[in-house]
């Protein structure tokens, strides 16, 4: 029996899941505005996710994206103060929404925000743990982000990837999902090489995998290809099947789960050696 198959027959059955969506994932690509549309289906299925007894948890990028639109700042500020400034304006006027929709599906949301320096210590790392499982006890959504206010640096997380695989570990996940703007995993870049091929499903995260992944990047998203192999490894690790979708139609969580052969699939395997904190310490998941 294919051993492909039987992998996606059981993802219906998951019951813990953590879907991470990127800035790219979120906003009109023309003018980077927020597709109102896109977002409220997303809300829609995570609603009705969360109506199946599923625990879901939403790693959510788009601030500084949102926080620069309201600005009227036509592209992505470079000095880090002014980025800052657009987390916080952008990161109140997404979560708003995010439990405005929530609401009207008779769910509450919660807003959790992390900074690397949390991962990295053990009791803070403990703390946001004991505070996400409480939150998923109470029957209620946490919406995570990067708390990019007060980070040290830019880009710690890849654009949240690392952070959603990261969420996923300390809430015991089965499955994360990373929504892009890519429909999978390629032998290369499809934008760029039209004979690429999709990989359906992946068992072994490997050199030459990483090798495909580099130079994969977005135009509003500050991560790529490579960062969510880096999220895969860790996930995989500590149990986790994961998967890479397209976001283009947010209805394909729902088929992902329904056993269809959509996006890649990444296979847990908790089997080998693998030092999540130190990978996670030392940026290991930045390294190419």
């Amino acid at each position: 029996m294919d051993m492909n198959i039987n992998v996606r027959e059981t993802l219906h059955y998951k019951n813990r899941i953590v879907i991470k969506v990127g800035s790219s994932s979120l906003v009109h690509e023309e003018t980077g505005e927020l597709d109102l549309v896109k977002v409220e289906r997303m809300i829609r299925i995570i609603s009705d996710l969360k109506n199946q007894g599923k625990d879901v948890v939403l790693v959510s990028s788009g601030a500084i994206s949102v926080g620069r639109k309201i600005l009227g700042l036509q592209k992505r500020p470079e000095i880090l103060s002014m980025i800052q400034a657009c987390a916080a304006l952008g990161q109140g006027e997404l979560m708003m929404l995010y439990q405005k929709l929530f609401m009207e599906y008779n769910h509450k949301a919660a807003q959790v925000l992390l900074t690397f320096d949390v991962i990295t210590s053990d009791e803070r790392r403990k703390n946001a743990q004991n505070t996400l499982k409480q939150l998923l006890d109470l029957d209620i959504i946490p919406i995570v982000n990067e708390n990019d206010t007060v980070a040290t640096e830019e880009i710690e997380f890849g654009d949240n990837d690392t952070l959603s695989a990261i969420v996923s570990t300390l809430i015991g996940a089965d499955m994360l999902v990373l929504l892009t703007d890519i429909d999978g995993f390629y032998t290369d870049d499809p934008r760029k090489n039209a004979s690429a091929k999709r990989i359906s499903v992946i068992n072994k995260i490997d050199d030459s995998l990483k090798e495909m992944a580099k130079g994969t990047v977005t135009r509003y998203g500050t991560g790529g290809m490579y960062t969510k192999i880096a999220a895969a490894q860790i996930a995989c690790h500590a149990g986790a099947d994961v998967a890479i979708l397209e976001s283009k139609d947010m209805e394909i969580i729902h088929r992902l789960l329904d056993g269809e052969d959509v996006g890649t699939i990444f296979t847990s395997d908790t089997s080998t050696e693998f030092d999540i904190i130190d990978f996670i310490k030392n940026k290991k998941y930045l390294e190419k």
